[in-house]
């Protein structure tokens, strides 16, 4: 038979050890903002200056460039904190 008495989940109450899918989801809107931004910042340079689309390319790859690397340190950063909590030793 099964024990109807529901078993704890072995976490400490309060205490996140992961990223929610919250929190994924808006590492994917804010890589997205950020392309999206700098791409209307390229298409106004250009219509202010007549240069289309030299700043529409280079704006949509330096939003993504600097996106991915924004992405990529919460990342880092919530790895390192997650070792940390679970005593496991630094990455080289």
């Amino acid at each position: 038979m099964t024990d109807p008495t529901p078993r704890g989940t072995g976490k400490v109450p309060g205490r996140t050890d992961e990223l929610s899918a919250g929190a994924y989801a808006g590492l994917g809107l804010q890589f997205v903002v950020g392309i999206i931004l700098f791409l209307y910042l390229g298409k106004w340079i250009d219509a202010k200056f007549g240069t289309s689309p030299v700043f529409l390319i280079s704006g949509v790859f330096l939003g993504g460039a600097g996106s991915f690397y924004l992405v990529y340190r919460k990342l880092v950063k919530v790895q390192k904190r997650d070792d940390e909590l679970h005593g496991r030793k630094e990455r080289q």
